[in-house]
Parts: structure tokens; sequence; C-alpha cells
């Protein structure tokens, strides 16, 4: 399907995370790389992925939730996932024209930059929206809850 569409003109926009507890700085990000392309490919972590990334407590939400979640976003077209700690290896196979990460990144930071650049793409970082972060909705849940009254 891919490559029908790309040989249609269409191009394919990449990129992945955990995409634990979707917020709404996670879908400004997506809205904002959809509309660099024609299709917009997710990668997400696998759950062993995250735990190895963000310790044993994640993923909140177990891989098939979120991949569900993610899927079912009107600017997301494909969903599919990697075991590694960096999508390097899916970035490579799918060969993106456009790889987009977060403002948290410097491009000099994003994963499989060179790769895409090599392959005649381009790499492009998107603002990271303030104050929302599923790290730090986390921390809000959990202080909120030491400090809520017992019934």
């Amino acid at each position: 399907m891919l490559d029908q569409r790309r040989a249609q003109g269409e191009k394919l926009v990449f990129t992945n995370g955990v995409f634990d507890l979707i917020h709404p700085g996670h879908v400004r990000y997506l809205r904002d790389a959809r509309i660099m392309g024609e299709m917009l490919v997710v990668a997400l972590n696998t759950d062993d992925s995250v735990r190895r990334l963000k310790g044993p407590l994640r993923p909140i939400l177990p891989f098939v939730e979120r991949a569900k979640i993610i899927a079912s976003l009107e600017m997301v077209d494909y969903v599919t996932f990697f075991d590694e700690v960096t999508s390097l290896e899916t970035i490579v196979l799918l060969h993106p024209d456009i790889l987009v990460k977060g403002g948290d990144y410097t491009l000099d930071g994003i994963v499989g930059r060179n790769e895409v650049e090599t392959m005649g793409g381009i790499v492009r970082s998107i603002p990271f929206v303030q104050g929302f972060a599923s790290t730090l909705i986390i921390e809000r849940i959990v202080q909120s809850a030491s400090v809520a009254p017992t019934r």
C-alpha cells in the first residue's frame, strides 16, 4: 500500500514514540507532522521497549491500546511498532521522505537523521508544546493521589 501511494507521488511522513497517555501536545504534534506530507506513519515502542527506556512502571497503557488510540486519530494513516530502543531499523526499512520528531530533540539528536538525509529525505523538528508530557501528567496524578482526602 505504501509503495502504491508513493508511486502516485505521495510523501511519507514518519514519526515514532511511546504515546503512552495521549494529550493535547501529542495531537498537535501528529497534526503538524501530517501536514508535511500525504501519509503519516507512526511507529510505537513495544511495551518491552518502553520499559527499557522509561523503567518498570511504564507503559501505563499496553501497546495494543496505545496502537488503537493512535490509529483512531484522523491524521494518522498507518501504525507500526518497533521493539528496539530506537526506531532506526524501521526508519531504514520504510525510507520516509520526511522524518519528524518533537522539539525536545535537536536535529543532531534525531535518530535516523543521517540515514534519511542520505536517502534524499528531510528531517524536521516540530516545536514542543510546553506543559504537556506524559511523564509530567503521571507525576501530577501521583501527587494528587497522595494528597487526596480519604473517604
